[in-house]
Formats: structure tokens, C-alpha cells, sequence
């Protein structure tokens, strides 16, 4: 499909810069059968669900992928960390400004951390620690991986808030460098309101990765490629999706990277006793025939970007394309720390 027909305008004030209390969020929920919408609070979001529903979260949690170090003359310069090459010393990253961080250069970060950079391929950088750069080290120097379109001065100290809110409270395993924004609303009581209700809760992992930032440069649909990013599903996720869908019960996906994850494990080996673990860069469009989600809870996307697409696969591109007018028309917040939307 042509990528200009998910292209909409949203005004820059309704992008949200701040984190608000978890789960004060508002919800639009929108029938993609009849194309109905109304408005509720992301507090009324367990009330929607129901007894043998079964709700499958992304687990994973948000590295803090994002370095500030200085090069030889002293020049602060960014890495983000995409991906560890070897264990824990080479790493696959993204250099800012790329002229300070050519290969041969040294960047320290700090007095006991520092790294040469070895090769620049494709607008990516192979870097090599002086020493291990395990999680324990990342969480001491490493800053929160907000997406660029939440502005902060670059090279600021991390706010606490941001540190906070930027994870689910569900996370886990640090294996991510954006975090799965639809679940950035679930506080503990809401959980528990959840279970309380006779709703299965199950957790699957996928590591998102910095390509869910990646804009799509091309004309058509078909000329863009998902980068690959790690699916985790334990055993018990994969019995409990299973018998879900044995019994005709409905799944709830939380978010784009649950709903990506489970219909790219149905056409793989399907679901049943056993885990699965396989590496996904399935690409939801429109005309595509969803075999394991019934309802999908997410946020508000950008302009032409693969998420929208699979939302306007799941809901319908008309239907999808009209709540987004919808809500900015009734001041919805859009993007990481805005509002929700579900689509059952």
C-alpha cells in the first residue's frame, strides 16, 4: 500500500514531553466491526475485560542504551547502544554527532569507562570497551533511551521521573532500547483489579529494538523491511495462548510488540507445551489475516510508521485514520507518554 495513506497531522502540542501518574492516561475505545468510538478513563480499562480473557504482556525491560562521553578535545558525544557484538566489550551503536566518533577516535565516559571506536558501517559504529560493559555497569552510566521526539538537552542528567516512568512495572529481563509503551500505563492495583476478574495474565518477551524508531523512507509498503528483534515465549505463555485458543476464548494483546510477537509465533510452529524463541520481522499491513489476537490494547503512533499500519490492519485504516482525528479533536496526548486506545 502506498505509505502516504497513513499520513495524518497531528499538532506538536498534543506530542506528550512529560510522564503523567501511571494509569491516569485517558482511553478511546474504538469497535472496529462497527466503527463505534467512546471515550473512558485507562482506570475503566479493566471493566472491559472479562472472565477466560486471557492478557499477554511484553515483559521486557528498557536497557538504558543511551551514553554521554567526550572525545579526545573534549566534545561530548552520544552512543546508543544497540546490540553486544561479543558478550560484553563490542557493541553495535548509533554515534551523535558521527564525526566525533570515527574509527580510531576514543571516547571516555567518565574516569574508568572508555571506548575506541573500530569500523562505521551503514550509519552504525562497531565500538570496543576497555573493559565489560555488563548491566550492572550500563545502569551506572547509561541515561533512559527517550524516543526523539520527547526533547531533552542532550547530554542532561537523567529526570527520575522519566527514569520511572519509561518502564512497565511488569519489566524484567534488560534487553530493550525503547519500551513497549502500551503497558507504560498498568499500575499494580490494575493488575490486580485485572486478575480479580477472572482474566489469565501471561508474559511473552520481545527486544525492541532502535528500529521501531526508524521512519518509513519508502513509497509503498512493500518497500520497507522491519529490522529483526528476539522473541521470547515461556512454556507456560504458549499453553495458556493454546488453550485460549482451543476454547474460543478471546486473547488481549498489550501492544504492538505482543500482537507482532504472537501472530508471527502462529505461523511459525504454533503454540503449545513447549517454549519458543526466534528472531521476528514480521510487517503488519492492512489485508493481513490475524490468527491469535481478538483485541489489542495500544497508544497513539506516528505519522506513517509501521505501528500505525498495524493498527489500521487489526481496526481497519478508515476506522483507525477516524478515532486518530477523533482524538485530537477531543485533546488526546499522542506517542510514549500519551494516551490509549483499544480496539476490540
Amino acid at each position: 500500500m502506498r505509505v502516504d495513506l497513513f499520513d495524518y497531522n497531528l499538532p506538536a502540542d498534543r506530542i506528550a514531553q512529560e510522564a503523567r501518574p501511571r494509569g491516569a492516561s485517558r482511553l478511546l475505545v474504538l469497535d472496529r466491526l462497527s466503527g463505534a468510538i467512546t471515550h473512558r478513563q485507562f482506570a475503566d480499562f479493566p471493566e472491559m475485560l472479562g472472565a477466560g480473557d486471557l492478557l499477554v504482556r511484553n515483559d521486557v525491560r528498557v536497557r538504558p542504551a543511551r551514553l554521554y562521553g567526550r572525545d579526545a578535545e573534549g566534545r561530548l558525544v552520544e552512543i546508543f547502544l544497540l546490540r553486544s557484538l561479543d558478550g560484553r566489550r563490542r557493541w553495535e551503536v548509533l554515534a551523535r554527532p558521527g564525526r566525533r566518533a570515527r574509527p580510531g577516535r576514543l571516547i571516555r565516559f567518565g574516569p574508568d569507562v572508555a571506548a575506541r571506536v573500530e569500523d562505521a558501517r551503514e550509519g552504525k559504529r562497531i565500538v570496543l570497551f576497555e573493559r565489560d560493559l555488563d548491566e550492572d555497569l550500563i545502569e551506572q552510566i547509561g541515561h533512559t533511551p527517550l524516543p526523539p521526539y520527547i526533547r531533552r538537552e542532550m547530554g542532561a542528567p537523567d529526570r527520575p521521573e522519566d527514569r520511572d516512568a519509561y518502564q512497565t512495572v511488569f519489566a524484567r529481563d534488560p534487553r530493550a532500547v525503547a519500551a513497549p509503551t502500551a503497558g507504560l500505563h498498568f499500575t499494580e492495583e490494575a493488575l490486580a483489579s485485572i486478575a480479580a476478574r477472572g482474566v489469565a495474565i501471561a508474559d511473552l518477551t520481545l527486544c525492541v529494538g532502535a528500529g521501531t524508531f526508524r521512519p518509513v523512507t519508502a513509497a509503498d509498503t512493500s518497500g520497507h523491511r522491519l529490522d529483526p528483534e528476539e522473541v521470547v515465549i515461556p512454556a507456560s505463555t504458549s499453553r495458556a495462548v493454546a488453550q485460549a485458543r482451543a476454547q474460543d476464548r478471546r486473547i488481549v494483546a498489550v501492544g504492538t510488540t505482543v500482537t507482532r510477537s504472537l501472530e508471527a509465533a502462529v505461523r511459525r510452529s504454533g503454540f503449545g507445551d513447549g517454549g519458543l524463541e526466534f528472531s521476528t520481522d514480521l510487517f503488519i499491513t492492512p489485508g493481513f489475516d490475524f490468527r491469535a489476537v481478538d483485541a489489542l490494547l495500544t497508544n497513539f503512533h506516528l505519522p506513517r510508521s509501521t505501528l500505525l499500519m498495524l493498527v489500521s490492519a487489526f481496526a481497519g485504516r478508515e476506522n483507525a485514520l477516524r478515532a486518530y482525528e477523533e482524538a485530537i479533536q477531543q485533546g488526546y496526548l499522542f506517542y510514549s507518554f500519551g494516551d490509549a486506545m483499544f480496539v476490540r
